[in-house]
C-alpha cells in the first residue's frame, strides 16, 4: 500500500510514497490504494487524521484533503473510496472554529465558500464514495459525509448540523444536500433545532444506508463500509460510473430530462470492453472479468 502523510489526512496506500526521498510528509489528510490484485485492490481510503483538533476543517487541512482528492481523480486504479477517520470516537468535528474566530468577515466568506468546493469535489469523483463514521460527524464533518455518496454510521456516533447552536447556518452543502437525503420536513427540523442523533436515527430516517453496533476497536463502521466497496469493487467500473453520473445528474431535473441523461450515460457504455465481457461471462455461464475499459 501507498501512504501520503500522517498528521490529518492520508492519500495512498502501495509501493511509493509522496515526499522526497520516500519519506511522508506530515499531513492531516492521507490516501491509501489497494494494491492492484489484492482483496482490497482498488480501494482507495481518504484517513483523516488530526487528532489534536479532532480533524476540524482548518486551512491547511482543506488544502490536503482538495490534493488527495485531485490525485484520486486521475488514478485509474481507484474504483471505490472510503473516507475513514484514524482519530478514535470521532470523524469529523466540523470547521475548526479556533482559527475561524481569528478571521475578518471576508476572510469567513471565502473560506465557507472554499469549504463548499470541497464537498462539491467530494461528490464530484466519479467512482463510489463511502463515509465511515465511527464516532462524531458535526456542522462541516456531517456536511462532508453527506457529500459521499454513501454513509455507514456506528450505533453509537453523533451527527448534527448543529451550526444554529454556534448563530450560523450550514454553509458547505448541508442545506441543500440533507434535504435530498432525508426530505425537506425532516432537514428542516435538524438544522432548526440543531439537534445531534445517533447511528439508529439516522438509518431509520434514511440519513445513513447502513448502522452496526460499535466494535471493542472503535472501528466498525469502517469495518462495515470496507465490505460494502468489497462488494461495489466487481463490478464493471464504467457501468458504475456511469450509473452514479445519471443519478447524480437526473436528480436535479424533471423525469424527461432525467430519461435522456441516462439514455446519454447508456450509450457511452455501450462500446465499452467490459460490456463485451459481461455478455459473453453470462454466455459462458462464467464470472465476468471487468477491467474498466
Amino acid at each position: 500500500m501507498m501512504r501520503l502523510g500522517r498528521a490529518g489526512a492520508r492519500a495512498l496506500r502501495g509501493p511509493l510514497r509522496w515526499g522526497p526521498g520516500g519519506a511522508a510528509p506530515a499531513r492531516g489528510a492521507e490516501v491509501l490504494v489497494g494494491a492492484p490484485g489484492g482483496e482490497s485492490g482498488g480501494i482507495a481510503e481518504i484517513l483523516m487524521n488530526r487528532p489534536h483538533a479532532r480533524n476540524s476543517l482548518g486551512k491547511v487541512f482543506v488544502n490536503e484533503l482538495f490534493s488527495a482528492l485531485e490525485r484520486l481523480r486521475f488514478d485509474e486504479k481507484v474504483r471505490v473510496v472510503v473516507f475513514k477517520s484514524e482519530v478514535k470516537g470521532v470523524f469529523c468535528a466540523g470547521a475548526d472554529l479556533k482559527e475561524r474566530e481569528k478571521m475578518d468577515d471576508a476572510e469567513v466568506g471565502l473560506f465557507v465558500k472554499r469549504l463548499r468546493n470541497l464537498m462539491d469535489e467530494i461528490a464530484a469523483l466519479p467512482v463510489p464514495t463511502i463515509a465511515a463514521i465511527d464516532g462524531y460527524a458535526l456542522g462541516g464533518g456531517l456536511e462532508l459525509a453527506l457529500a459521499c455518496d454513501l454513509r455507514v454510521a456506528a450505533s453509537s456516533a453523533k451527527m448534527g448540523l448543529i451550526e444554529t447552536t454556534r448563530g450560523l447556518l450550514p454553509g458547505a452543502g448541508g442545506t441543500q444536500r440533507l434535504p435530498r437525503c432525508v426530505g425537506v420536513g425532516l432537514a428542516k427540523e435538524l438544522i432548526f433545532t440543531g439537534r445531534q442523533i445517533d447511528g439508529h436515527q439516522a438509518f431509520s430516517m434514511g440519513l445513513v444506508n447502513h448502522t452496526v453496533p460499535q466494535n471493542d476497536e472503535g472501528d466498525a463502521a469502517y469495518q462495515r463500509a470496507l465490505t460494502l466497496a468489497k462488494e461495489i469493487l466487481p463490478q464493471a467500473p464504467v457501468a458504475v460510473k456511469m450509473g452514479k453520473l445519471a443519478i447524480n445528474r437526473g436528480i436535479e431535473v424533471d423525469i424527461a430530462s432525467g430519461m435522456a441523461i441516462e439514455g446519454m450515460c447508456y450509450a457511452q457504455n455501450i462500446p465499452t470492453r467490459d460490456r463485451q465481457e459481461g455478455m459473453a461471462a453470462f454466455r459462458e455461464k462464467r464470472p465476468p472479468r471487468f477491467i474498466g475499459k
